[in-house]
């Protein structure tokens, strides 16, 4: 079995949990988002709601109007023009409101995505297994690591994944190193589940 330098490890390590930093910002940027949505969603309905009945006034009004002024066809132009503008102004937050919605609903299905990756079976490289338990490897820096009891042996694995695409990917750079023997297993609820095919 070939060693491995501490510091080697541990930038190893800083890797793995940089990676799951830079994943639970993103699902708090997605959370946040999500209430963005919700929150755009209510304020777009409302708006639809008053510039519907400010459509239905704005015509009632200058149907009104026109009726009463239809002797003063100058009146009846400015009124014409000035509705023209109000409904071309409408027509383009409308225009901006379905661009708005477009994005949010990207946002939303990729929120949805993600809930559906999120599993509660990981995966992790293990790279030796002990007969008694021998915890000397544990370090207090390592927090990205998995020392689990599978009978008769003690296994001390690296890394914790959500994706057994990622968990290879780390085998292969530990066999590069040297790890010729670490094999990626799956664990669920702290117990390993089985050992997966390294390809």
């Amino acid at each position: 079995m070939p060693f491995i330098e501490e510091n080697d490890l541990l930038d190893l390590h800083k890797d793995v949990e940089k990676a799951q930093i830079i994943n639970e910002r993103l699902l708090d940027q997605i959370k946040y988002k999500s209430k963005d949505l919700k929150r755009i969603k209510i304020q777009r309905n409302v708006l639809l709601g008053v510039t519907a009945l400010f459509l239905v006034g704005t015509l009632a009004i200058t149907s009104f109007t026109a009726g009463l002024s239809s002797s003063n066809k100058l009146d009846t132009q400015n009124n014409l023009l000035v509705s023209i503008d109000s409904l071309d102004a409408i027509k383009t937050r409308i225009d901006n409101l379905k661009q708005q919605n477009e994005e949010l609903s990207l946002v939303n299905e990729f929120y949805l995505a993600k809930k559906f990756l999120e599993k509660e079976m990981i995966y992790s490289v293990q790279v030796k297994s002990f007969v008694d338990n021998n915890v000397t490897l544990a370090s207090e820096a390592l927090t990205n690591t998995l020392f689990v009891k599978t009978n008769p042996f003690y296994a001390y694995s690296l890394g914790t994944f959500e994706t057994l695409d990622e968990a290879r990917k780390f085998r292969q750079q530990l066999v590069d190193m040297g790890f010729e023997d670490a094999f990626v297993a799956s664990y669920k609820d702290g117990q390993r589940v089985k050992i997966e095919d390294p390809y």
